[in-house]
This record gives structure tokens, C-alpha cells and sequence, in this order.
């Protein structure tokens, strides 16, 4: 079994290194990363800039580019045969919610499945992230779940586990993403030049995190497992927006 490894972290990251670690019992593996911390890059490719590789001395590849760049430019350069698997992480904090709209982690998995590869992004949710031993103990055990029986072929698993000892986890658990409130506002401020600059704010308080959700799980101790589908059509509008689309006068 091959394993493509990629995060948006970047290619020194701590959880990269753990879970490329625990992979390797069970796979070969290629990880490829950014050369800088993308925390946020979502899905966005480099369109202007040639991409460049720098080999490192573990073996990972250096890329200077986005997530979705280092998994398209794996997949569609860098192996002679194509992986058997993409899997993104440990991301350094949580990817739930909202969050997995903005989030560079599982756009990397996201991108292994536009190419049709099963795929997995797998991220520590805490405030001091010390285990992740732990996040990568579970990813060893989903992929191994995976290879007796896949996913089907257009979802993704988002998967946050507790920064806990493996023995205080839980449990695993299916689930939605939950939803927050409205972020809050910007944070100005002024660069040592005094001119005005801005920080994105903090986010915003988790609006539904009830039972079911990715929050409430993770909150409650256990590995949140979430399926994400690729196709973000809203088919239960298409015939209200058909009926619609009859009171528009052309």
C-alpha cells in the first residue's frame, strides 16, 4: 500500500512527523508539505509563481506551495505509480464546523479526492496539543479500517481527535459538522511605521454544538468522524429554486 502524507502546517510540522511515523507500519510513504505554515489556504492553488521542491534529509519534500499544490504535484509528478490513499495532517488545532471551509488540512484530502483517491484529514483539537501520539494511533487504525473496506468514492473523512492520553479517549463517534456564531471583528493595530494594519479576529462562539455534532464529541472526550461529500450542490432547493425561477421575467 502506498500513502501519500501531506498538511497545511507545513513540511516540519510536529503532526506530519507523527503521523508519517505511524503510516509507515502499515504503508509506504510519501510526504510532501508546504515550506511554510498555510493554516487557512482552503483549496487555493498557485496559479503565478512556478512551484519548487526541496528534498529534505528525513525524506519529505519541501514544496513552495499551497496544500492542494503539494497533493496535485505528488499525484501527478512526483510517483512513477499513483497512491493508494491520501491522508492530510495532524493538524496543529481543531478543523470542525465552519472551519473545514477555510481549512488547508482537509483541502489537501479534498484534492486527493478530486483525483480519486480515497482520503482522510485527521487534526488534535486542544489548547496545548501534546498528544499527538494519540491523533496519530487513530489514524493508523482508520486506515487500516479503510484498506479492509473503503469509503465510498466521493467522501472524505474529517476526523478530530481530543489532545488526551489514548487511554482517556472514549470512544469514536459519526458525526455532522456543527456550526458557529458570526466571527468576530477584525483586530487593528499599527506596524512599527505607524501605519494601520489588521489581524483577522477571533472566531466566533460555536453556535450549534449539540449532540450529533463534531463539537459535542470532541468536547466529550471522543474522535469525531465526520463525512464530507465533495458535491456542494443544495439538492433539496432545486425545485423550490425551479419554481422560483419561473417569477423571473426574462
Amino acid at each position: 500500500m502506498k500513502i501519500l502524507i501531506s498538511n497545511d502546517d507545513g513540511v516540519n510540522a510536529e503532526g506530519i512527523v507523527a503521523l508519517t511515523n505511524a503510516l509507515k507500519q502499515v504503508a509506504d510513504t510519501l510526504t510532501v508539505g508546504p515550506d511554510r505554515n498555510c493554516s487557512g489556504a482552503s483549496n487555493s492553488l498557485t496559479l503565478t509563481n512556478p512551484l519548487r521542491l526541496n528534498k529534505l534529509d528525513n525524506g519529505y519534500i519541501s514544496v513552495s506551495g499551497t496544500p492542494t499544490d503539494c497533493v496535485h504535484l505528488a499525484i501527478r509528478e512526483l510517483y512513477h505509480d499513483e497512491p493508494d490513499m491520501v491522508v492530510s495532517g495532524i493538524n496543529a488545532g481543531a478543523n470542525m464546523g465552519d472551519d473545514t471551509l477555510y481549512s488547508g488540512t482537509v483541502a489537501a484530502a479534498m484534492e486527493g479526492r478530486f483525483l480519486g483517491f480515497p482520503a482522510i484529514a485527521i487534526s488534535l483539537v486542544g489548547s496545548e496539543l501534546k498528544h499527538y501520539q494519540t491523533a496519530a494511533h487513530f489514524a493508523l487504525k482508520i486506515v487500516k479500517g479503510l484498506q479492509k473496506q473503503p469509503i465510498a468514492q466521493d467522501k472524505i473523512l474529517n476526523i478530530n481527535v481530543p489532545d488526551l492520553p489514548i487511554a482517556d479517549i472514549k470512544g469514536i463517534k459519526i458525526t455532522r459538522l456543527g456550526a458557529r456564531h458570526r466571527a468576530e471583528g477584525m483586530i487593528k493595530t499599527q506596524d512599527p511605521a505607524g501605519k494601520e494594519i489588521f489581524w483577522l479576529g477571533p472566531p466566533g462562539d460555536q453556535q450549534d454544538a449539540s449532540d450529533g455534532t463534531d463539537f459535542y464529541a470532541v468536547a466529550n472526550g471522543y474522535v469525531s468522524i465526520t463525512p464530507l461529500t465533495v458535491d456542494l450542490t443544495a439538492f433539496e432547493q432545486l425545485a423550490a429554486m425551479t419554481t422560483w425561477l419561473e417569477t423571473i421575467t426574462l
